[in-house]
């Protein structure tokens, strides 16, 4: 028998989930699908017209406690919020702030700050941003975009932000807690005449390809398993439309690493020996390459090198090769189901066993249990 499920959320976030969620439709689930930004009363009459067997909805403050009062068997995405009787299914953000701030601290930066709108998840985000670096960093708080849709691009830097701006030493890095503001602030960046990301450096998170790729400079961002998280929905509803009991604490997804564009790529740096070096690692991750070769092919003296690699990024070529090794398999474990052999190959360690020991060396657990421990937190 059919089963109709309502799903109430924007657009954006419906566009993320509809992958994941499209095998459900074989199961007899039909999706009726409605804005969250309608009218709260409109929102709850539609509803209660439609009589669905359950609800898909995405968090929104004084929107989502409304929609749990219908008391249909109920999916909040996006939230660690628990409600009783209510599966809520979130990204770790905790883990998303850790992410960026180990990528700030990969490529060598000593001054960061983060960019929040207050949000739930912007705090948590920060919190992990800073528990990362070991220390409370600069903060800066916008709620321009209360009015504003997620997509939507059109604020101006007021003069408190400006000033946070130029008052915070540079080179810095800046994680901005999700990618629109990552775009607004590149964009104000440009507007006052600091280079992005020469003199401001920043990570976005959500990794929103309309967002990210739409934006000058292209931004980098960390990157959420929208299709792990979409497939967690269907699972949890599927769950509850069996009769079977919400869990009692949120589920978490983990991200999946930075994906690095212009506005912080670790080649933006000064010398342009180490732009040529890093540019040569980043190309060659799949090759079977050496320190020895690399300074042979770019025409190079290795210690002025290592001494350059160390002064700045506080690591030797080899170390970096193997740090930009190790993020890679960890997309391609997260991201994907190939075998550890090929993940290997694909991330130029060639030996599952020497991957193996640069990977517990670098991660302090082997890839194989890295990979479950990720698979068993969901």
């Amino acid at each position: 028998m059919r089963q109709q499920i309502a799903i109430v959320m924007t657009e954006v976030f419906l566009r993320r989930l509809t992958p994941a969620l499209m095998p459900f439709v074989r199961r007899q689930q039909d999706f009726r699908i409605l804005s969250i930004h309608r009218p709260l009363e409109e929102l709850r009459e539609i509803l209660i017209g439609l009589e669905p067997c359950g609800l898909i909805t995405e968090w929104l403050p004084n929107v989502t406690d409304i929609l749990v009062e219908l008391g249909l068997p109920t999916v909040i995405v996006d939230t660690d919020l628990q409600y009783p009787g209510v599966a809520s299914i979130d990204v770790d953000d905790m883990a998303v702030g850790v992410e960026a701030a180990e990528a700030f601290m990969q490529a060598g930066f000593s001054s960061v700050a983060c960019l929040g709108n207050g949000m739930p998840y912007s705090d948590q985000r920060i919190a992990g941003f800073e528990k990362a670096v070991g220390h409370a960093v600069p903060t800066y708080t916008e709620a321009t975009f209360e009015d504003a849709r997620y997509n939507e691009h059109f604020a101006e830097a007021d003069l408190s932000l400006q000033q946070w701006l130029l008052d915070l030493p540079k080179p810095v890095g800046i994680f901005a807690v999700h990618d629109p503001l990552g775009r607004f602030l590149c964009g104000s960046c440009q507007q006052m005449g600091i280079k992005v990301p020469e003199q401001v450096a920043v990570i976005g998170a959500n990794n929103d390809e309309l967002v990210c790729g739409l934006s000058y400079p292209m931004l980098s961002s960390v990157a959420i398993p929208w299709d792990t998280l979409g497939a967690q929905v269907g699972e949890s509803m599927q769950a509850l439309l069996s009769g079977g009991v919400p869990p009692e604490s949120p589920i978490l997804v983990p991200p999946s690493g930075v994906v690095l564009r212009h506005s912080a790529n670790h080649l933006a740096v000064e010398d342009a020996l180490l732009r040529r070096a890093m540019s040569y690692l980043s190309e060659r991750l799949q090759d079977s390459i050496n320190v020895g070769q690399m300074c042979d092919d770019l025409r190079v003296a290795r210690r002025g090198l290592e001494r350059k690699f160390k002064e700045y990024y506080r690591c030797t070529p080899w170390e970096m090769l193997c740090r930009l090794r190790v993020a890679r398999a960890k997309q391609l474990l997260s991201d994907t189901n190939h075998p550890v052999s090929m993940v290997s190959e694909l991330c130029g360690f060639n030996d599952p066993e020497r991957m193996a020991v640069v990977f517990k060396r670098v991660t302090g657990e082997p890839p194989t249990h890295w990979r479950k421990q990720r698979l068993r937190s969901i």
